[in-house]
């Protein structure tokens, strides 16, 4: 599987595209797409879907461009419903721009198929009340949005976040996927599930 990351948005969201054959996916989309639709372009693929890890703007600014461009299905946590209303869900607060509306079906739980690649998509509520994470088993993947960093976890001050809740899905859910697993968060740099398991100074008590 290829993974091509874009930092972009005023937050410098991680906006992943990935592929193995001609079908892509977008993982999260924080801002004006242009790279992600040059590399699209570039390499002849066709976005087939988009995909949401969580309703927080800063994952979702560049969502209604990309879709316009591509006509690729959005889909997006239903549990995080609650929060479409909300200034964390909409943005358009804080100095940040709103969100442009886009439209999109709730996330598939569970095994499903994207872009031809086998994918699990795990809930790891905590960071947002529906977050999830994208696990590809075939490739060794998991996208976990904001839920795990290198060396850290989503914080859980938004309306919707609770700690405790998301220690129990680091450690219930994503600690339990092979140690070799590589993490692509939602900002900064790549980890993998071992190295988290043994160096994350936020799990502590709670490690496997």
């Amino acid at each position: 599987m290829a993974v091509a990351a874009f930092p972009i948005g005023p937050l410098q969201t991680n906006s992943y595209l990935i592929h193995k054959t001609s079908k892509a996916v977008a993982i999260d989309v924080g801002g004006d797409p242009a790279p992600m639709l040059e590399y699209l372009n570039t390499h002849h693929l066709k976005l087939e879907a988009i995909c949401i890890t969580h309703r927080h703007f800063d994952h979702m600014y560049g969502v209604a461009a990309l879709e316009e461009a591509t006509g690729a299905l959005v889909y997006i946590p239903q549990d995080d419903d609650s929060l479409a209303g909300t200034d964390s869900g909409k943005g358009g607060v804080w100095g940040f721009p709103p969100v442009p509306e886009f439209t999109a079906a709730p996330m598939p739980m569970g095994n499903t198929i994207f872009g031809d690649m086998v994918c699990q998509v795990l809930k790891t509520p905590g960071h947002t009340p529906g977050g999830v994470s994208l696990y590809f088993p075939d490739e060794h993947a998991v996208f976990s949005g904001d839920a795990l960093f290198y060396r850290s976890i989503g914080r859980t001050d938004f309306p919707g976040g609770d700690h405790d809740t998301l220690l129990r899905s680091v450690k219930d859910v994503l600690f339990k996927l092979p140690a070799e697993t590589t993490v692509y968060p939602g900002h900064g740099p790549t980890t993998n599930i071992g190295d988290e398991i043994a160096n994350n100074p936020f799990c502590g008590e709670f490690r496997p």
